[in-house]
C-alpha cells in the first residue's frame, strides 16, 4: 500500500540521546557557554563608554543564546534534565531560561530533586503555573512539595473534581509508599462485555496510558474482578465475555505498601503493570515498570551515599551546604581514626622492639575492612529485597562466618608468606596469621551486625556502615595484631 501526497506526516519529536550522546550534547552547551563568557570578558575589558563594544557584546550573546536553544530544545526531556544537572547553577540557570515552555514540565519531573528546587526559584508564578497545570495529578503530586502553595492553589483551580480528589489522595500517601508513585491513568471494563465491545471502547481513546499491558476488570463498585491482558484480548474471540478470558489470579498492591516491596514484585513476577486496591478492594490507581525504575535507581543512589554517610545534595552546592552535609560524618570518622590511633600507642614498646610490625599492622587492619564490607555488602542487599527473615538470620550468620574462616585461612597464609619473606621470622609469620583470621571474623561479624541492628530499630542499615566497620577493623585490628605480637614475641 502507498501514501498518497496528501497525508499528512506526524509531528516530529525530539530524539532521545544514548548516555554517550547526552555527554556529547552537554560538551557542546558547555563550549557554548564557555565562548560566550570569553566574549563577554574581552568586551568587558573595553572602554565602559564604548557603544559599538556593547552592540557586539549583545549581539554575539543573542547568537550564543540561539545556538544553545536550538541545541537543547533538539533533545529529549530527560538529555536537557540530565545535562542542567551536570551544570553549575549560574549555568544551569542560563541554559533553563532557553528551554522551550513545552518542555518544563516534563524537565521539571525528570530532574533531581536537589536541581528542581533551583529551576523553580527562576521561575516566576505564571510559568510555574502554565507548566504544572499541564501535568497529571500523580505527577503534579510529586512536585507540589517543591512548589510554592499560591501555585498548588492556582493548579488545583483548573483541575476537574475527579482530578483533584486524586491530587489530594495521591499527596496524603508517605514518600516511600506504593500510593505515593502510582498513576491514576488505566483502561477499566465490566466483565459482563464482550471483548468487540472492549476493542470499540479502546479505538475511540485517543491513546492508551503508557504501559498499558493489561485492562482492569471491575464490577459496578468498582471492585477489581480481574486483569485482562492485551495479547489475550488481540488473539480471543471478539464475541466472547471478558469474564471467560480474564485472569482471576493477579497481583494487587496497597497503597501504603512499601515501594520497595512493590519493586520487588516486579523483579519477582516480570511485571509490566500492577493494579493498587484499597481496603474493600477498589481499584484505585496502578503501578508501572517505568516508576518501579525510578524508585530502583533511588534506592541504589540512596545506599551509595548512605553507606558514607552523606546525603543526596547538589554537586555545585555552596560549600558552606555540602561542608554541613560532609562534615558530621568525617568528625566522627576522625575520631575513630584518633581511636584506633590510640589503641595502637599502647603498645609503643612491642613496636619499638620489633619495628617490622609497624608495616605489617595496616594490612591485617585493611583486609579486615574488606572482608567485613564485602558481607555487608549483602547483608543490606539481602535486607533491602526482604529475604532475611527470623528463622533464616541464625543460618546466614553461621555461612558468612565459615565463608570468612575460609577465606582468612587462605588470604592468611599469602600474608604469613609475606611477612616471613620480609622480616625473617616464622614468629612473625604466625602472629601475622592469627591476626588477620581474627580481625577477618571481626569485620564479618560487624558486617552482619550493624546493618541488621539498624533495620531492627527502623533506620536504614546502610546509613554509615562503612564507617563503623573500618572503626571496629581498625581499632580491633590493631589491638589483636599487636597484642598477639607482646604475648608471643617479647
Amino acid at each position: 500500500m502507498t501514501l498518497s501526497a496528501a497525508t499528512p506526516k506526524p509531528p516530529a519529536t525530539p530524539r532521545r540521546l544514548d548516555p554517550e550522546d547526552a555527554q556529547h550534547a552537554l560538551a557542546e552547551v558547555q563550549e557554548c557557554l564557555r565562548r560566550q563568557h570569553l566574549v563577554e570578558d574581552l568586551v568587558h575589558r573595553q572602554e565602559q563608554g564604548d557603544d559599538k563594544a556593547h552592540l557586539v557584546e549583545d549581539l554575539v550573546h543573542r547568537q550564543h543564546e540561539a545556538e544553545l536553544a536550538t541545541l537543547i530544545n533538539g533533545l529529549h526531556p530527560a538529555d536537557i534534565a540530565f545535562i542542567l544537572e551536570s551544570l553549575p547553577k549560574d549555568e544551569r540557570q542560563t541554559v533553563w531560561r532557553l528551554v522551550s515552555t513545552e518542555h518544563d514540565a516534563d524537565v521539571l519531573i525528570e530532574v533531581e530533586d536537589w536541581v528542581r528546587e533551583s529551576l523553580i526559584e527562576a521561575m516566576d508564578r505564571q510559568d510555574l503555573v502554565a507548566a504544572t497545570g499541564s501535568m497529571d495529578a500523580d505527577e503534579l503530586a510529586d512536585l507540589a512539595p517543591d512548589l510554592p502553595p499560591d501555585v498548588v492553589a492556582e493548579v488545583q483551580k483548573g483541575l476537574t473534581e475527579e482530578e483533584r480528589a486524586q491530587l489530594l489522595e495521591a499527596m496524603g500517601y508517605p514518600e516511600d509508599s506504593v500510593g505515593a508513585i502510582m498513576d491514576f491513568e488505566m483502561v477499566r471494563v465490566r466483565e459482563d462485555v464482550s471483548l468487540e465491545v472492549v476493542l470499540r471502547y479502546l479505538r475511540r481513546l485517543h491513546e492508551l496510558p503508557d504501559h498499558t499491558d493489561q485492562i482492569f476488570v471491575v464490577d459496578r463498585q468498582d471492585k477489581l474482578q480481574g486483569v485482562l491482558p492485551i495479547a489475550t484480548l488481540l488473539v480471543s474471540e471478539p464475541d466472547t465475555e471478558v469474564r471467560a478470558v480474564m485472569n482471576s489470579d493477579f497481583l494487587t498492591l496497597g497503597p501504603l505498601d512499601s515501594d520497595a516491596d512493590a519493586a520487588s514484585a516486579f523483579e519477582r513476577y516480570d511485571l509490566v503493570s500492577a493494579p493498587v486496591t484499597d481496603e474493600q478492594g477498589r481499584l484505585i490507581g496502578r503501578v508501572t515498570i517505568a516508576d518501579v525504575v525510578d524508585v530502583i535507581q533511588e534506592d541504589s543512589q540512596e545506599q551509595a551515599l548512605s553507606r558514607a554517610g552523606l546525603q543526596e545534595e547538589d554537586i555545585f552546592a555552596p560549600v558552606l551546604m555540602a561542608l554541613r552535609n560532609r562534615a558530621p560524618w568525617l568528625l566522627f570518622n576522625l575520631c575513630t581514626a584518633a581511636t584506633a590511633s590510640f589503641v595502637a600507642s599502647r603498645f609503643e614498646d612491642t613496636v619499638s622492639h620489633i619495628v617490622i610490625l609497624a608495616f605489617l599492622m595496616s594490612i591485617v587492619a585493611g583486609i579486615g575492612g574488606n572482608s567485613g564490607n564485602q558481607t555487608m555488602t549483602m547483608i543490606i542487599r539481602a535486607l533491602a529485597v526482604g529475604r532475611i527473615t527470623g528463622r533464616n538470620l541464625w543460618p546466614l550468620v553461621k555461612r558468612e562466618m565459615l565463608v570468612t574462616l575460609l577465606v582468612g585461612l587462605c588470604g592468611s597464609l599469602v600474608a604469613a608468606l609475606f611477612a616471613w619473606a620480609i622480616s625473617d621470622s616464622l614468629s612473625i609469620a604466625v602472629v601475622m596469621m592469627g591476626a588477620m583470621i581474627c580481625n577477618m571474623l571481626v569485620g564479618a561479624s560487624v558486617g552482619v551486625m550493624v546493618p541488621m541492628l539498624r533495620a531492627r530499630f527502623g533506620k536504614d542499615p546502610a546509613i554509615g556502615s562503612s564507617v563503623l566497620l573500618t572503626f571496629a577493623t581498625d581499632s580491633l585490628g590493631f589491638f589483636i595484631f599487636l597484642g598477639l605480637a607482646t604475648v608471643f614475641l617479647l
